[in-house]
């Protein structure tokens, strides 16, 4: 980093913990109120809110991340990022993403080309690829989209106030239906109505 680029930032109310061991391109935007922890680096015209927390060893470039968010040790491509989301250590969210406000993406979480919608959670080593995903939806631990069948990516949708049990393996093209639950361990490869409950492999309708 330049100097004139660590005053800039300094002046705009940017807390940067060690200036040695940041990388942040002249060209970022940082709001007021944000905290950089040493390892960060911030590139390609990405934009950070007011209030936001970038812990040790983030990396963002091309994206937008919104105010009082917690970033530990993500990262973060071409994505965005809304309002009070938590991004986990090592979790990784790519190509195209968005990630509405208060969603928690857990450690070591994979979310590509997706939107996932508000206040819904996803759990530690879960996949989530090609899809769409409601709001107030929880996806247990260890869940995996299964998007690509060989020949192409094919979509995911999870709708409102559905739970993915941890482990559930969702194979592509399918839709989860509003507050569908899936039992832990399940291989769901049909549609889910709402408000059914499937289990099992393959998962079936246990409600």
């Amino acid at each position: 980093m330049s100097q004139k680029n660590i005053d800039k930032l300094k002046k705009n109310g940017v807390h940067i913990i060690d200036i040695n061991n940041v990388y942040i391109d002249s060209d970022v935007k940082i709001g007021n109120g944000t905290t950089i922890e040493p390892g960060v680096h911030i590139k390609n015209g990405s934009r950070i809110g007011k209030n936001v927390i970038i812990g040790p060893n983030s990396q963002i470039s091309n994206s937008i991340i919104s105010d009082d968010c917690q970033i530990d040790g993500a990262v973060i491509r071409d994505s965005e990022i809304s309002n009070n989301v938590f991004a986990g250590t090592n979790s990784l969210i790519r190509d195209g993403s968005y990630i509405k406000k208060y969603c928690k993406i857990g450690n070591l979480v994979e979310v590509k080309n997706s939107i996932i919608g508000e206040k819904s959670k996803i759990s530690h080593f879960s996949y989530v690829g090609d899809a769409i995903v409601g709001k107030n939806v929880n996806i247990g631990a260890g869940t995996v989209t299964c998007n690509y069948d060989g020949n192409q990516k094919n979509q995911t949708v999870i709708e409102d106030g559905a739970f993915i049990g941890a482990g559930s393996m969702i194979i592509a093209p399918i839709t989860i239906g509003k507050f569908a639950k899936t039992g832990a361990g399940s291989v769901v490869r049909n549609n889910v109505l709402k408000n059914d409950v499937v289990a099992g492999v393959p998962a079936k309708s246990i409600k």
